[in-house]
This record gives structure tokens, C-alpha cells and sequence, in this order.
């Protein structure tokens, strides 16, 4: 719409709005009908919004899917650090009680050394599955 500007006796600036016929449709202070330009939003400013919004919607969403990934994969580090430790202790302690039987049995007989060593190792195994699985209830 077209506005042409008038001076009110004050010497406040006007717009003037008219209509087809030329006759004065609305006439309102240059700083209220400036103020209400201002407020109003054109399509393509709306749209920009928009897809502004939109923009950081899917960054955000992007960002939790990453930080979700690294948290999982951090306490996955760490449960594999614990189970590791006591895994090694565990094969630490088999290693030993396989070589205090296999002093014990006579050296002459190697049938009987591996037997004792297979006789050792299995409370290791047993100690290594249930070190693995406290390991895993606490994470």
C-alpha cells in the first residue's frame, strides 16, 4: 500500500493511506505505523526462521546421538580396563598354583604334571567368569 507523508500541526510526521478513489483511508503517526512495519514479518523472514529452527533441531539431535555413542563407549573402556585387571590377576594366580603342583608331582611322570595342571586351572577359569560378571553388574 502506498503512504504519502503529511506534517500534523504539532510537526509530527504522518502517513497518510488512501483508497482508490483517492479519498484518505487511514492516516497514523510515522512512529506507530513504523513501529507496527517493524513488528510485522515478511514470508521470507518467517521461512529463514524456519529453517533456522529446523537447523538447530536436527544439530542438537545430531550432538545427543554423539554424546550418547561416547558415553557408551566410555564405560564400555572402562568395564574392559576392570575385567582386563582381574582377568591378568586371575592368570597371574593360575600360572603359580600350575607351577607350585607341578613342583610337587614327580618329574619323571608327565602325564601327571598335566594333569595337575589342568587340575589348577580350573578354580582360574571359575574366578576369571566370576570376576567378569561382578565386573559387569557394576556398570
Amino acid at each position: 500500500m502506498a503512504r504519502t507523508t503529511h506534517r500534523s500541526t504539532a510537526g509530527k510526521k504522518l502517513y497518510a493511506v488512501r483508497d482508490k478513489s483517492g479519498k484518505f483511508k487511514d492516516i497514523q503517526t510515522y512512529e506507530r505505523a513504523h513501529r507496527a512495519d517493524l513488528a510485522h514479518k515478511s514470508k521470507a523472514e518467517k521461512a529463514a526462521a524456519a529453517s533456522k529452527t529446523v537447523k538447530a533441531v536436527k544439530k542438537t539431535a545430531a550432538g545427543a546421538a554423539g554424546k550418547a555413542k561416547k558415553v557408551a563407549k566410555k564405560a564400555a573402556k572402562t568395564v574392559r580396563s576392570k575385567l582386563g585387571g582381574a582377568l591378568a590377576a586371575v592368570k597371574r594366580a593360575a600360572k603359580k598354583a600350575v607351577k607350585s603342583v607341578a613342583k610337587k608331582a614327580p618329574a619323571k611322570k608327565p602325564v601327571a604334571r598335566k594333569a595337575a595342571k589342568k587340575v589348577a586351572k580350573r578354580p582360574a577359569k571359575k574366578a576369571a567368569k566370576k570376576a567378569t560378571k561382578r565386573a559387569a553388574k557394576k556398570q
